[in-house]
């Protein structure tokens, strides 16, 4: 996989530039010495570095690759272990440098090799919907996000404000802002200039997603007062901080899901325990926050139908997929307001399908065991136990109440509406499961699986 990258840079269209090749979280050598003998053979201005163990995540490794780079350099472009690129991709975007004003030059995130399975269709039209509806918004604005690969800095900016923050796991979102804050512009270009590879798998995803969520709460936690407009330096304009904020708010609502979920199911026992301490909230709570879920369900279809270029069972896909990270985001949000550290966790691409075929026997054995209802569920366990939750909850004031209660209906509607999320994590993880079209046949499904996956077959083929 890093040497699929490595070629492609190999070709890149450009006179002086140079390669830095820089692993910091292989630890067995089989793994990471063929890398490095693939450089060796390579011209001089390709250069290898391996570190065994290093502080500061990904943020860490990346200054120590600038500390290496050569001191000529202008533009330090990043790029992921698992992207090829166009052979154009510096000749094309590197004369936005010519404004000394540009501080950051974005391409899109977009991924390969997605075709054949189901979840990765899901989980590329997922990614797709970020960077054709809220990257243009925020490109009109001068506040995108950087991105942690297809992105081009101005490598003097880069030096003289800090280089990348080695406490933030999502360093390449907070450098943006901060190099947002020196009045330097940032430029989204929405070309494919890259392709990398999908997540191997439904946990990859989540916990992808959660470092997410995770980095933004702990640049929220740093930068709140510039958010806010109240630094003493130049501020940030009234549409950047729009943005960023508007743009981490359906995060923290994430978060408010699933404390609502512990209340509401904790509120339910007491209505069924204790009817004389506890009465269902009346319609007028609840009928709003039921249409606040219906309006929210119904914004991002129309919203993807109007900007990506996915048929609608890619937007039902991408939807399952998004509303299937919740509690994955809940997570990574209270790890990033509560807590002042935490683990990095790399995003396992290219050790299955996504990246060199399985070999026929290996493939089958892993769908074999895959098909195991418990491995198939084990990376939505968590979802699964509130889904279970809440489905008993329903089902307990269902058969306590009047069936003509309004109370009781509308709270069964609101129960139902708070699992959907987990819902749809349980619907990934049996998804994910599936075999990819270029892998063995895999032995005949369980009798419980069979059903579900002619259903989806028939949704998203």
């Amino acid at each position: 996989m890093v040497i699929a990258t490595i070629e492609s840079l190999r070709l890149l269209q450009y006179r002086n530039f140079e390669v830095i090749v820089i692993d910091n979280n292989t630890a067995s050598p089989a793994l990471w010495q063929p890398v490095r003998d693939f450089v060796a053979s390579l011209p001089s201005h390709f250069k290898f570095i391996h570190l065994p163990t290093w502080p500061g995540y990904k943020a860490g490794a990346l200054n120590y690759a600038l500390e290496q780079a050569d001191p000529r350099a202008e533009v330090v472009a990043v790029v992921d272990a698992d992207y090829v690129v166009r052979p154009d991709w510096l000749s094309a975007l590197v004369g936005y440098f010519s404004d000394p004003k540009v501080g950051i030059v974005q391409a899109p995130q977009a991924h390969r090799d997605w075709g054949g399975s189901v979840f990765r269709k899901m989980m590329n039209w997922e990614y797709d919907g970020f960077f054709r509806i809220g990257m243009h918004h925020r490109n009109e604005r001068d506040a995108i996000i950087q991105h942690g690969t297809m992105t081009m800095i101005r490598a003097q900016a880069l030096k003289d404000h800090g280089r990348w923050s080695e406490w933030c796991m999502c360093e390449d979102a907070e450098l943006g802002l901060r190099l947002m804050q020196q009045d330097l512009r940032t430029v989204y270009v929405d070309q494919v200039m890259g392709e990398g590879l999908t997540p191997d798998s439904f946990l990859a995803f989540k916990k992808q997603r959660q470092r997410w969520a995770q980095g933004g709460m702990q640049i929220l936690k740093a930068h709140w007062r510039a958010l806010l407009g109240l630094n003493g330096a130049k501020p940030l304009s009234l549409g950047q901080r729009y943005h960023f904020l508007a743009g981490w708010l359906p995060w923290i609502g994430d978060l408010f899901h699933f404390i609502f979920v512990l209340l509401a199911l904790a509120w339910t026992i007491g209505v069924l325990a204790a009817p004389q301490y506890f009465s269902l909230p009346i319609p007028l709570f609840m009928l709003p926050l039921a249409v606040f879920c219906a309006a929210k369900l119904i914004m991002g279809p129309l919203l993807y139908w109007r900007r990506v270029p996915c048929s609608a069972k890619g937007i039902l896909g991408a939807a399952i997929a998004g509303m299937a990270l919740s509690h994955s985001i809940a997570r990574g949000v209270m790890a990033g307001l509560f807590f002042n550290s935490g683990v990095f966790q790399i995003t396992a691409k290219g050790t299955g399908n996504g990246g060199a075929p399985l070999a026929p026997a290996q493939a089958t054995l892993n769908m074999r065991r895959s098909w195991r209802l418990p491995e198939t569920l084990k990376p939505a366990r968590e979802e699964i136990l509130l889904l279970i939750a809440l489905m008993l909850a329903i089902l307990a004031i269902a058969v306590t109440r009047d069936s003509n209660h309004v109370e009781s209906a509308l709270w069964m509607l609101m129960l139902a509406l708070q699992a959907l999320p987990y819902g749809a994590s349980a619907l990934c993880a049996v998804v994910a499961s599936w075999p990819e079209r270029r892998a063995a046949t895999p032995a005949a499904p369980t009798a419980s699986a069979h059903w579900l996956s002619r259903l989806l077959n028939r949704v998203m083929p």
